[in-house]
């Protein structure tokens, strides 16, 4: 990896010298860390690796488009989202989305190998990923220091200024918000 000496520095730090004096160089840093994640993304909806490879320049770009306009607090999970919806949309656009997703849902069920656990899996990570964005931004922030990157409350509460009570608060209200947000999300698809 070229900017190997970059790799002490957060996805968040990152974000923040890109928002402070706007060069592509952070972003650049930030998007060489993901791009086997998006290209694995790609590779999953597309099933093809060249579309798959087209899929995450044209998801770069759109990264770079968007963190000009708009501030992003995880980058992580705003670009996997991004990346799913790009490919999503190829899909569509296609006239591939609807049918494999019948195919999908026809199918599926009935295989006795267990494939059909992982892609409820698959579909709960995302749902849960998607309501996770919902949350106000304390409540986003805490949710996923303390269970994503498994940091106390202290940690916590050192790295955002938020007092220990705050953080617990904001953890317990994000956990109840996120059960609401999931029940409402599988409660739409019935």
């Amino acid at each position: 990896m070229k900017n190997n000496k970059y790799s002490h520095i957060s996805d968040a730090e990152l974000l923040t010298r890109f928002y402070a004096d706007h060069q592509n160089e952070w972003l650049g840093i930030l998007l060489e860390r993901y791009t086997m994640l998006l290209l694995g993304v790609s590779m999953k909806y597309l099933k093809n690796e060249e579309e798959a490879k087209d899929a995450v320049q044209q998801v770069f770009l759109k990264a770079i488009n968007e963190l000009h306009k708009y501030k992003v607090e995880y980058f992580k999970s705003w670009i996997y989202m991004i990346a799913k919806n790009h490919c999503l949309m190829k899909l569509r656009d296609k006239g591939r989305f609807s049918a494999e997703i019948t195919e999908q849902t026809l199918i599926t069920p009935a295989e006795p190998d267990g494939n059909s656990q992982h892609i409820q899996k698959d579909k709960t990570l995302d749902n849960l990923a998607n309501a996770l964005l919902q949350l106000n931004e304390e409540q986003q922030q805490c949710v996923t220091l303390f269970y994503l990157e498994k940091k106390s409350y202290q940690e916590i509460a050192d790295q955002t200024s938020y007092s220990i009570m705050h953080v617990k608060s904001h953890i317990q209200n994000g956990k109840r918000n996120l059960k609401i947000i999931m029940e409402r999300m599988e409660g739409e698809k019935l």
